[in-house]
């Protein structure tokens, strides 16, 4: 449920920073592997771009680049992936104004616990 929040807004930035850009708008959601055999899941969009004068602000708590933004959403979702041992960043790729979300879950102990499992009995066979 913490982690459909977090999608939600930054789908829901996206499509914010998008709203006034003439031209083509594109909103990309993608899941990879990452390093370390971690997800990364992005969203990436073309609005209006991170200012490079407040990058460094956008996570912090009542910071907003809105009209009517409350500055808590980014706030909000980097303390929920970071409560679980994941990371949440942004990137701009200007240009063209481009910016990436991208949020590291933590492995799931299920995931962990059957790597573990299946490593002991692959030691068990060969032994």
């Amino acid at each position: 449920m913490q982690l459909q929040q977090v999608m939600m807004n930054l789908i829901s930035n996206s499509i914010d920073a998008m709203k006034d850009v003439g031209g083509t708008r594109e909103l990309v959601i993608e899941s990879r592997r990452a390093e370390n055999e971690q997800l990364m899941v992005s969203v990436s969009d073309t609005g209006v771009g991170l200012p490079p004068q407040q990058a460094g602000q956008i996570f912090d708590a009542f910071f907003t680049t809105k009209v009517h933004g409350t500055g808590m959403g980014l706030s909000i979702s980097r303390s929920i992936i970071e409560s679980h041992s994941g990371r949440l960043c942004a990137i701009d790729n200007s240009p063209p104004a481009q910016v990436s979300t991208s949020f590291y879950p933590p492995k799931s102990r299920h995931t962990n616990d059957a790597r573990r499992a299946r490593t002991r009995a692959a030691g068990a066979v060969r032994a």
